[in-house]
């Protein structure tokens, strides 16, 4: 690994910012998940297709519990301080997504103190940290008098030597044809040269800076819309069985009509049937209310309560996509919106093409759970709803490198 900036990815779902940091030339050391589906996606791309990792020996490469890893190999960790240049990546962010239900007992909020522990551990030169938009917002009851966790997280990292600075930021503003508006949070050890908050503030307005010569390069706009990013993936007549779906169609691919695409499909222009591109079976009373609401909606938010109970519908969120817009967040949940010129939901393939993921990039696992198992499992339309656009990943990259 001489000579390459190393990172190891926690919480790294099935690698979108690991992807991005290949893309800008970092070397994956390990990653830490404890999803079996979205690691078996992270290993079958970026292990056995790109070989972006050089796993150390003593680590089975498999899912893990960064708990796990923290009792089982902490002498294994120690050994890595000055060897890691990077921590990248955030816990897991139910509990405080303002999505879904906040709640500040969830327990996935206390992985914020594995987090913690694992660059006490390590002891990386930089820090990498994400988190959903409600990471910055207080909780009523919040034990702490109110501190956001955004606070408590910058306060931790503090007295372990770093310097650190955070702030909101939408992926929307960086090529990526979806409004997400995440917190990022960028640290500096304090023993190395010129490190300061300022330094670590200054993340922020390289990125802003370098992202009109980075996506020029790429001839990519700076806001593509949501059908420059779908539209060679309309449903046509003419429907395959899904070839890892039984019982399921998928649609071919048609010509492409976007840069966006172009770049997206680059390393793929052989396949003819896009991975994950498989139609949910919807009932002729669910096709004919989709289309009632597409042909009164001419935004792209949520539809009204009223327009809910007029048709109705009991979800919380319903939004009809607008082909000339960017989309909304893409969450874990696929019912959330409807394609912009069928009455359908999207497809993985075509939510993995509103992250940025490029098409050559295979999901794997289950496409959908429910029930109780939602809260166990992280099917396909889960992974790509949690994972960070490795278009910014790439940008996000290249500048943390300028930063040492």
């Amino acid at each position: 690994m001489k000579g390459k900036h190393t990172y190891i990815d926690l919480f790294a779902g099935c690698g979108g910012l690991s992807l991005g940091l290949n893309r800008s030339n970092w070397k994956g050391f390990f990653a830490i998940e404890k999803s079996p589906h979205a690691f078996q996606t992270l290993e079958h791309n970026l292990i056995k297709k790109i070989n972006h990792f050089d796993w150390p020996k003593w680590l089975p490469q498999e899912a893990h519990d960064i708990n796990e890893v923290i009792e089982n190999y902490s002498d294994k960790l120690k050994k890595l301080q000055g060897k890691v240049t990077l921590i990248a990546g955030g816990p897991p962010c139910q509990g405080f997504s303002i999505a879904g239900r906040r709640n500040e007992k969830d327990e996935r909020n206390t992985l914020i103190n594995s987090y913690i522990e694992f660059v006490s551990l390590v002891k990386p030169k930089l820090i990498f940290f994400e988190n959903v938009k409600g990471f910055t917002m207080k909780f009523k009851s919040n034990k702490q008098k109110g501190k956001k966790y955004s606070q408590i997280v910058t306060d931790k990292l503090t007295q372990e030597g770093y310097n650190v600075y955070g702030q909101l930021v939408n992926f929307g503003d960086y090529g990526i044809p979806q409004k997400r508006t995440r917190f990022i949070l960028v640290g500096i050890r304090n023993n190395i040269k010129n490190s300061s908050v300022e330094k670590a503030k200054s993340f922020f307005n390289l990125i802003e800076k370098n992202k009109f010569s980075f996506l020029a390069e790429k001839e990519l706009s700076v806001k593509p819309t949501i059908e420059e990013a779908l539209s060679d993936l309309i449903r046509s007549k003419k429907t395959i069985e899904t070839p890892d779906r039984k019982g399921f169609t998928s649609g071919f691919y048609s010509k492409t009509k976007s840069n966006y695409q172009r770049f997206v499909r680059k390393e793929n222009e052989e396949t003819k049937i896009p991975n994950s591109h498989s139609f949910t079976k919807h009932s002729q009373k669910v096709i004919e209310r989709l289309s009632y609401v597409q042909s009164v909606s001419t935004e792209c938010k949520n539809i009204s309560e009223d327009l809910k109970k007029q048709i109705g519908l009991s979800t919380q969120v319903l939004v009809p996509l607008q082909p000339k817009e960017q989309a909304p967040t893409v969450t874990s949940h696929p019912d959330d919106m409807i394609h912009y010129c069928e009455p359908r939901i999207l497809t993985v393939r075509e939510c993995a093409r509103l992250q940025s993921f490029p098409d050559w990039f295979d999901f794997k696992g289950k496409y959908t759970t429910g029930g109780k198992l939602r809260k166990m499992e992280v099917p396909r339309y889960t992974q790509v709803g949690n994972a960070i656009p490795p278009l910014f990943g790439e940008q996000a990259g290249l500048i943390l490198k300028q930063l040492i």
